[in-house]
């Protein structure tokens, strides 16, 4: 089934071009059928391949999928053109009386910052608290996943000495867990941050689970135990290029940046790095749209 997008948006475009089944809101009109409705809450800078990398991850399922995009009001991106944002995007006075299905928060670039110092702060745990009742389940990526954490359950972050950055190793600890099922034992997924979450504080936790760890990346997948809240702290969505652009990015800034490891074959930044984590990505996003949120929402919203 498709997933259905604005028809301007320009990640249609490239996601047609993958030969990925998108439908137009033209064509939707057409149909009778009842969409899963996903709100995507994009804190990260450059809005537009963020929304590509998602509406990808999204669109490998058998779901119908119908995307709004929702930015804060209290913090303009300057890296996005305003157009795209006022053409494509709502803000929560727009959404905060209506329900979704499923609802992601994306990371943001804002980690060495203490929570309640970020600009947006205040909004955000609006919207978080706001997601509890009118959410079924909320996907969590990254900060969004360090910014849940910390909001709904008390969990801090803390800086790490460098920059996680590259593809890891990691295993299932909870293989039972629908949202684990078709993993294999050992799986890559991409990380880029600066802080972590002490998997100490995750296990004696009474209300979250570790799903999955890696031995030098550490933390990678929590959840509620009521599975409303799933927390990611890599990337998956991240495609080929990603890591490379923001290396090329950090290394323009005059920053002192490692080679994402992992990444590079023989770490030579001149040959095309090997894709480890599509079909992870993939299976991730599919057994949330279905075990998480199709079938624990109800069928009619309100």
């Amino acid at each position: 089934m498709p997933i259905k997008i604005p028809d301007a948006l320009p990640a249609r475009h490239v996601l047609e071009n993958e030969n990925v089944f998108v439908i137009s809101e033209t064509r939707a009109l057409h149909q009778d059928i009842r969409p899963l409705k996903i709100l995507i809450l994009n804190l990260m800078p450059l809005k537009i391949a963020t929304e590509t990398h998602l509406l990808r991850s999204l669109s490998n399922s058998p779901l119908q999928v119908e995307v709004d995009f929702l930015m804060t009001s209290s913090h303009i991106s300057k890296n996005t053109p305003r157009e795209h944002l006022f053409s494509f995007y709502k803000v929560f006075d727009e959404v905060r009386n209506h329900k979704y299905d499923g609802m992601i928060i994306t990371g943001a670039p804002v980690e060495l910052i203490d929570f309640e110092e970020v600009n947006y702060w205040p909004e955000l745990t609006e919207i978080m608290d706001w997601s509890k009742t009118n959410v079924t389940s909320t996907f969590h990526i990254c900060w969004g996943a360090q910014a849940g954490l910390y909001h709904h359950f008390g969990i801090k972050k803390h800086e790490l000495s460098q920059k996680m950055f590259g593809i890891f190793q990691h295993t299932v600890k909870e293989p039972e867990e629908p949202l684990m099922r078709g993993f294999n034992d050992l799986f890559h997924a991409p990380h880029s941050r600066y802080t972590e979450i002490k998997e100490q504080e995750i296990t004696d936790h009474p209300d979250l689970i570790l799903l999955s760890k890696s031995e030098k990346a550490g933390v990678y997948m929590v959840m509620s135990k009521d599975k409303k809240h799933i927390f990611v702290t890599g990337h998956s969505e991240y495609d080929a290029t990603t890591l490379r652009e923001e290396y090329d990015r950090d290394l323009a800034k005059g920053l002192d940046i490692a080679i994402p490891e992992n990444y590079f074959p023989n770490n030579d930044t001149s040959k095309e790095p090997m894709v480890l984590w599509r079909s992870h990505a993939s299976l991730l996003y599919s057994n949330w749209l279905n075990y998480y949120v199709y079938q624990a929402t109800p069928y009619k919203l309100d």
